[in-house]
């Protein structure tokens, strides 16, 4: 069958070009070079990423971990500004981080880039971006995939999801089953936003009237620059923590759904986490609320506030986790024990018990932000 015009209709003509998938692939070929590790086997262009699991074999009873993610709405932000180098590392960093909660370390990941038209510059950047979070990370891209959708999606739009495996002994998995009264919880500085939150964000700015270029002095940047800085990536300082044998019984990635919610995910039912709101959040935190007059509840339970990930910690090894973390660039602080439940009698502050679908432990945050 031909069209009207009696022209034959082809892939290309149906808005795929084959020959731009092609000439991505020849961009990327040198940054996802970087990102790999000695079990890789094979090279780039495969229909399946090979791993050498050999090592395996030396574990006890190794566990198998795997997490999949996206970066949500953050990506319009990248598109509207015409960056794409960093949103990469958002994918990287929201996918080997949940992995890491449970001891694991992460071995290899593959991406998923889905757009309306391949730009190969545009796809070389997403995946350079992929590619450094992944050497930051010591975690190897072993494939990946890049989808080209017209009609379903606009010319200059994509988005990217990505997914990641990793391991670890079975005696050594992280979770509540270790979390013990008088146990201490350590803040983990975020870089800022992260990859949550950007649906509020994106709408606080639009109400607001602001542009993404608009130079913002307490940013001390733009608002665009401050909203694409990429979501820090705490795999190698916290595999530090699990090596060091200090009593690290939990760790929570502060994403969707804020700290509470997170760091009650990883608690034991019937205890209570008191956590102080003792630190000064970055300024982009204040700003969103300021512009969008954004209640307080609504704020916490959205963004991470500045803190990016938790750490639950024996009392007698706070010091060394806190001195670590330190070294490996990672402001951390403590900001609260956990205790009985019984305590929060004593407060006039809502509790924070159980999120997505996990009957976990109970969280309460006391004070007020030190703006």
């Amino acid at each position: 069958m031909t069209t009207s015009e009696n022209q034959p209709i082809t892939y290309a003509s149906a808005g795929v070009d084959v020959h731009a998938g092609d000439r991505a692939v020849e961009l990327m070929k040198a940054s996802v070079a970087r990102a790999t590790r000695p079990e890789v086997l094979g090279g780039l262009g495969g229909f399946a990423g090979m791993f050498d699991a050999s090592a395996l074999k030396g574990m006890e009873h190794p566990v198998l971990a795997t997490s999949t993610d996206g970066v949500g709405t953050k990506v319009a932000i990248a598109q509207a500004m015409d960056v794409h180098d960093t949103i990469g590392q958002d994918l990287v960093g929201m996918v080997v981080d949940d992995i890491v909660v449970s001891g694991a370390e992460p071995l290899f990941m593959t991406d998923y880039i889905a757009c309306g038209k391949v730009v190969p510059e545009r796809i070389a950047a997403i995946v350079s971006g992929i590619a450094r979070g992944c050497e930051i990370a010591g975690v190897a891209l072993v494939g990946g995939e890049t989808a080209e959708h017209p009609g379903l999606l606009d010319p200059e739009e994509y988005d990217v999801a990505g997914a990641a495996t990793g391991v670890v002994e079975r005696d050594k998995v992280l979770g509540p089953h270790l979390v013990e009264n008088g146990d201490v919880v350590i803040a983990l500085a975020s870089s800022g936003l992260h990859s949550n939150g950007y649906s509020l964000v994106r709408r606080v700015v639009a109400s607001a009237g602001w542009e993404w270029d608009r130079h913002v002095e307490e940013l001390g940047r733009t608002l665009g620059e401050e909203a694409l800085e990429p979501t820090r990536i705490y795999t190698r300082p916290l595999l530090e923590l699990v090596r060091a044998d200090l009593g690290l019984h939990a760790l929570s990635h502060v994403t969707g759904g804020g700290l509470a919610a997170n760091l009650a995910r990883v608690l034991p039912s019937g205890v209570l986490a008191t956590v102080e709101r003792c630190w000064t959040p970055p300024p982009i935190f204040g700003l969103v609320q300021e512009l969008g007059q954004v209640p307080l509840p609504d704020l916490e339970q959205t963004l991470n506030m500045g803190v990016g990930f938790v750490a639950v910690v024996a009392p007698e090894g706070v010091d060394r986790a806190l001195s670590l973390l330190s070294e490996q660039g990672i402001d951390a602080w403590t900001v609260g024990a956990v205790g009985d439940p019984s305590t929060a009698a004593l407060y006039d502050a809502p509790v924070v018990q159980g999120a997505k679908g996990v009957d976990g432990g109970a969280v309460m945050m006391l004070g007020d932000y030190r703006y």
